[in-house]
């Protein structure tokens, strides 16, 4: 990897020389490091609703940030005019957190190690090809079931450009595609209340992602199945019971409950359920957590991090034990451990932060049917919805879209409007059983933290927790 070869260095003509330059006026006022990031990312999104186009939008945005470390202390300034005059003022704004003799530019740049996870299109897709999987959405849902009343498409696909040079001589580069088609069905009994069912998926690909098994008539009619179970659901019982968790999607329960308190920012500052935690039990010993950003093609994948780090596959929880943290360059120097490759941000506009990237529990050994036998009474969670977690506490609060009662060791009638009541330490204690079924969400997470929002990954296996509060539907 070399400058020559990044986007930047292409369209702007920048030099490493320049970048040290930069780098150079980022210290001038001290600092224990420093770096720059500049982003371009180029954007469509498309909506249909009622069979129209709702929504068009194409759009670039570009700039730059830099970044000056001090201690504790971070100084940020960003600039979407990419002129070395900018870049320059954008420098010496940052580097007001720092005082004291001007620190030095370590010996030059050198290219930093990444992976190849995923690959760039020769050309972008026509707005024709990408309405047209909209369009093939739309008609699918609309005619599997007469009691489908509204349909909602959307697509967005994107490439990102990213160039980042380190005061520890790090020069990284790299190109990342996304795409992301959902779909959502409404569905109701002549004169009844509306139910919606909601599939979809993407990754780190363009549009050619939706063939095969993420059709997009596949989102169609799975929406639409989400949608017609509730319509003959009945309202979820409340209490104390045993909880069994499907696979893949509600591992969003995981990533909120517990990812969240693993980051390392809320251990150092001594905020998290898991702070100074590390080597002790802190859940069932059939629970092991790893956080992997090398995965190909998946959603919450990176050749490199915001900070110019490979991606690696951290453990978190090994077998009920706590292993590790999700690190950045700040928290790691701080807490003299290493960066994991979690450095991550929204766009140059944001400093970074640790961060998930794809969290996910590894299989245990049981099968989802001697699961869901070995409970006489309980109920299956299928679907997550929106969810809320104290990160302090690890208290937190889910809604299941789509959760069933289970009898005498069998699925019988479908549920909703339940809750999940809990806390994330607490309740991994409570696994007895762990499903052989591990899968990965169908690519649609977003994480929101400190008003940055970035694509993630989750995934678990079949669960079975023995004791969870449940807070029943009307």
């Amino acid at each position: 990897m070399s400058l020559a070869g990044s986007w930047f260095a292409h369209r702007f003509g920048f030099t490493t020389r320049e970048l040290e330059s930069w780098l150079a006026e980022a210290l001038v006022s001290g600092g224990d490091y420093a770096d720059l990031y500049f982003e371009c990312v180029e954007r469509t999104s498309l909506s249909l609703e009622d069979s129209l186009v709702k929504t068009a939008s194409q759009g670039l945005s570009l700039g730059a940030g830099v970044r000056v470390l001090a201690g504790e202390r971070t100084g940020y300034a960003y600039t979407s005019d990419l002129t070395p005059a900018r870049i320059r003022e954008a420098a010496r704004t940052a580097a007001c957190i720092a005082s004291g003799p001007a620190a030095m530019l370590e010996a030059g740049l050198a290219p930093a190690p990444g992976h190849s996870l995923y690959e760039i299109a020769p050309e972008p897709p026509a707005l024709a090809d990408r309405l047209a999987l909209l369009r093939r959405a739309d008609e699918t849902a609309r005619s599997a079931d007469s009691r489908v009343f509204q349909v909602i498409a959307s697509l967005l696909d994107s490439v990102s450009h990213v160039l980042i040079a380190t005061s520890d001589g790090r020069l990284a580069h790299d190109s990342q595609p996304m795409a992301r088609l959902n779909v959502t069905a409404l569905a109701r009994h002549p004169g009844g209340p509306p139910q919606r069912g909601s599939s979809g998926g993407g990754g780190r690909a363009g549009i050619t992602l939706f063939e095969g098994a993420r059709s997009p008539e596949a989102f169609a009619r799975e929406a639409v199945r989400q949608a017609l179970v509730l319509l003959d659901a009945a309202p979820a019982p409340a209490g104390e019971m045993t909880v069994v968790l499907g696979p893949g999607w509600p591992g969003i329960l995981l990533h909120e409950a517990v990812g969240h308190g693993l980051e390392a920012d809320f251990n150092r500052k001594q905020v998290s359920a898991f702070a100074g935690r590390l080597g002790e039990r802190v859940a069932s010993p059939l629970v092991t957590v790893v956080d992997d950003g090398a995965l190909p093609f998946r959603r919450g994948s990176l050749n490199i991090d915001d900070e110019g780090q490979p991606t690696q596959r951290t453990v978190l929880i090994e077998n009920g034990i706590l292993r590790g943290y999700l690190h950045d360059r700040l928290s790691a120097r701080l807490l003299k451990s290493a960066s994991t490759g979690n450095g991550r941000r929204e766009s140059f506009r944001h400093a970074p932060l640790p961060r998930m990237t794809n969290t996910f529990m590894l299989s245990g050994e049981s099968t989802p049917e001697e699961i869901i036998r070995s409970v006489p009474n309980g109920i299956y969670c299928a679907n997550f919805g929106s969810g809320q977690v104290d990160i302090t506490s690890g208290n937190f609060v889910f809604c299941s879209t789509e959760c069933y009662k289970i009898e005498e060791g069998r699925l019988t009638r479908p549920l909703r409007g339940a809750s999940l009541i809990g806390n994330g330490p607490e309740a991994l204690r409570h696994v007895s059983m762990a499903g052989n079924d591990l899968e990965l969400d169908q690519g649609v997470g977003i994480c929101s933290k400190q008003g940055q929002n970035v694509p993630v990954g989750v995934g678990i296996p079949t669960l079975k927790l023995d004791r969870m509060t449940v807070g029943g539907g009307a």
